[in-house]
């Protein structure tokens, strides 16, 4: 067994509230030790010794919302490809939305998704199955046989369950498996053929607006039959202040409800959108300054618990369209980490809870491994120097599909290193 001392660096570890310089030391395919106490044992015998003076070292993140187009659309993305843009991205773990052709919703595609990735992927890949079969929102697929076959959760994808009844019984049904609901929340005919945020700025653009209440009013009720279920429930992805509210609510009331984001929420607002760029229409639509701001408040304040990629790879046929006609989604993998710092070095929320929301936390929340940098936890990691500035450039993209929101944008932190199990699997 190999072992690699990562030394002089900042170890920030949400898992065990720890931000100091210290070490990290890797034997095999785990960590030995992490921190200052690791950097007081100096080198063991035969050590490979690297100096990250001025870097900080972070658990590997964990994306809670991916979606992959294999099987059925590996033009877009497939389960190695995502992988690859994960690497780079720092994220060593990945949750792969069911939402595939054909759905994920039965035992020999849940095994499907965890071969391919034994086989092909570098990263951890695990996959959600469906709540209900093909989506359709009506017969409940086979929750203990799903769950015994490796599904981690259960979502509709991008799609919202109508029927009140089926969601109560799928509550009820996850509970007695210990299964976690992860459900994203959108009214059909209160969205209807909305396609952005409803207000003056579609109105100006001519486009048929979303209003903050189809969000909210599926998930007032998802957060009502939590708590009438006392099952697990994760908001998806929420994007306005009062869905923020709501789930503020329920946590008070004691209801097991945590909620998501995806980073586009926190760092861009409708204005992105400007004269008609598919590339920033997005499910749920960027909204108004006020209610990223009231996002922004409510991951630092940890209302929101979770922050995603929402990665959704989409080819030139379905974004380069007119701004309605064309699909909803970007990707987002390799632009998670540096997105997110944005709210670091603008002082806007800690860098303990920026790394929570994206590693230990949703760890936690699916009952991954990973998350932490404990002495005994799989050596999945990420080498990061948190100053960096670069430029997102189509050219480097190494997702199949090129629809990011950040397309010529400078961010700043860069990962540097990427291990999963102890394996360097992306280096800058």
């Amino acid at each position: 067994m190999s072992v690699t001392l990562f030394q002089n660096a900042r170890i920030v570890d949400p898992s065990r509230t720890l931000d100091e310089i210290g070490a990290v030391i890797v034997d095999g395919k785990t960590i030995a030790a992490a921190g200052a106490s690791a950097h007081n044992q100096g080198a063991p015998e035969g050590a490979t010794i690297v100096d990250c003076r001025g870097k900080t070292i972070l658990p590997g993140l964990v994306d809670a919302r991916v979606h992959i187009g294999e099987p059925g659309a590996e033009h877009r993305e497939t389960i190695a490809s995502a992988s690859t843009a994960a690497a780079a991205g720092g994220v060593t773990s990945i949750i792969m939305m069911p939402d595939t052709d054909p759905v994920i919703d039965d035992v020999a595609l849940v095994e499907f998704v965890l071969r391919t990735a034994r086989d092909t992927a570098i990263v951890n890949v695990f996959p959600a199955a469906a709540i209900t079969r093909g989506l359709r929102g009506t017969e409940m697929s086979e929750f203990g046989l799903l769950r015994e076959a490796g599904a981690v959760a259960f979502t509709e994808g991008r799609h919202t369950i109508s029927n009140a009844l089926v969601m109560r019984r799928a509550l009820t049904y996850a509970r007695d498996f210990g299964a976690v609901i992860d459900h994203e929340t959108q009214d059909p005919d209160l969205a209807s053929t909305g396609v952005m945020n409803e207000g003056l700025f579609a109105s100006w653009l001519g486009l048929p607006g979303i209003p903050r209440e189809a969000e909210a009013i599926p998930l007032e009720r998802d957060l009502m039959l939590a708590r009438l279920t006392r099952s697990n429930y994760h908001a998806a992805k929420i994007s306005t202040a009062m869905s923020a509210a709501a789930v503020s609510r329920a946590k008070a009331d004691g209801a097991a409800v945590t909620a998501g984001a995806a980073i586009a929420s926190l760092s861009l607002n409708e204005h992105d959108v400007g004269e008609y760029r598919t590339f920033f229409r997005l499910s749920p639509p960027l909204r108004a300054e006020e209610d990223r701001v009231a996002m922004v408040e409510a991951l630092r304040d940890g209302t929101i618990d979770i922050l995603v990629s929402s990665h959704d790879p989409q080819d030139v046929d379905t974004k380069r369209l007119p701004f309605a006609d064309a699909a909803s989604g970007a990707i987002g993998l390799e632009t998670l980490l540096a997105a997110a710092l944005r709210l670091h070095h603008n002082e806007e929320v800690p860098l303990m809870r920026i790394i929570d929301a994206l590693s230990t936390a949703p760890a936690k929340r699916f009952g991954l491994p990973g998350g932490t940098l404990a002495p005994g936890a799989a050596a999945d990691l990420i080498v990061v120097d948190l100053e960096e500035p670069w430029l997102v450039r189509e050219q480097d993209i190494r997702s199949r599909s090129k629809n990011t929101c950040f397309e010529g944008a400078r961010l700043q932190g860069k990962v540097l290193q990427t291990l999963v199990a102890g394996s360097t699997v992306h280096r800058a």
